[in-house]
């Protein structure tokens, strides 16, 4: 019912597609989703996200001028099971077919957070290359040039990933919340997180002395925080077992502090925290 009145609030003297300037608009969800959007549509789309930066995405809730937008986009791109307010948005939009994509759809998996496995950041690189190509045939060449780019800048980083991570003395990573399963799966990882998908669940003080006696067991010298998450529970393991705190950043969004970054950039200072955190050689 918010949703649709919303729906009702959003105004309805607008196009039934794409932007004033005639190019193709893309909605998305958040911020990954977006940079792929962008590093594909390139200087022929115009892209926006429905989380503003420093915003935390699992908290979202959309204006009436956003759920408007996410009728009238040509394209929507956005993970279904992640943001209620988007799924109801998009369910209410009625959208044909062909004019979203459901990156949920993309792997088969309970972790939301899917786009910390640069295969999956291929795999969808792969689907916005072909709605753009069927929206906009005109700058197809475009699209899949660009699209062939990102690719092998994803591969490229599946490849350091992999080999970076390779030789260590540890393989588990504690972390703020439940959000690194995909990166973990895929590199050989054990994580061990304070909260649960949802960073707002707060662990019962018996899993917090659970978490404390695994880091001191196996002698996990760093506890991750985030830079959308309060760091104050991991300050506090970290001060009871003596172990230190860094940043790994799930990259749900920008903040203030790395708003000059992009997707390939933070991932690579994922891989830098966590080699140095677990002794890789």
């Amino acid at each position: 019912m918010k949703v649709l009145a919303l729906l009702l609030l959003a105004p309805l003297l607008v196009a039934c597609g794409g932007s004033d300037s005639g190019t193709i608009r893309v909605e998305t969800a958040f911020y990954p989703f977006a940079y792929v959007a962008e590093q594909v549509g390139g200087a022929d789309v115009e892209v926006d996200s429905l989380t503003s930066p420093g915003v935390e995405p699992h908290d979202l809730e959309l204006r009436p001028k956003q759920v408007g937008a996410v009728q009238t986009a040509d394209l929507v791109v956005y993970q279904r099971h992640f943001q209620a307010a988007v799924d109801d948005a998009v369910d209410q939009a009625g959208r044909k077919p062909g004019t979203t994509i459901d990156v949920a759809k993309l792997v088969d998996a309970r972790d939301p957070h899917t786009w910390l496995d640069p295969a999956t950041m291929v795999a969808l690189t792969a689907a916005v290359r072909d709605r753009l190509v069927e929206l906009d045939p005109d700058h197809a060449a475009t699209y899949r040039a660009n699209a062939d780019k990102l690719t092998a800048a994803l591969m490229t980083l599946d490849h350091d990933l992999r080999a970076g991570l390779a030789h260590c003395e540890r393989d588990t990573i504690v972390t703020s919340h439940e959000a690194f399963g995909h990166l973990a799966k895929r590199y050989g990882l054990t994580q061990v997180p304070i909260a649960g998908v949802d960073p707002s669940a707060e662990p019962s003080p018996a899993q917090l002395a659970s978490i404390s006696r695994l880091v001191e067991k196996q002698h996990v010298t760093t506890i991750f925080t985030e830079e959308l998450v309060s760091p104050a529970i991991a300050d506090a393991i970290a001060r009871e077992t003596g172990a230190h705190t860094a940043t790994l950043d799930p990259i749900e969004g920008l903040s203030d502090d790395t708003s000059d970054q992009t997707y390939l950039t933070l991932m690579r200072q994922n891989l830098e925290a966590i080699r140095k955190a677990n002794a890789c050689s």
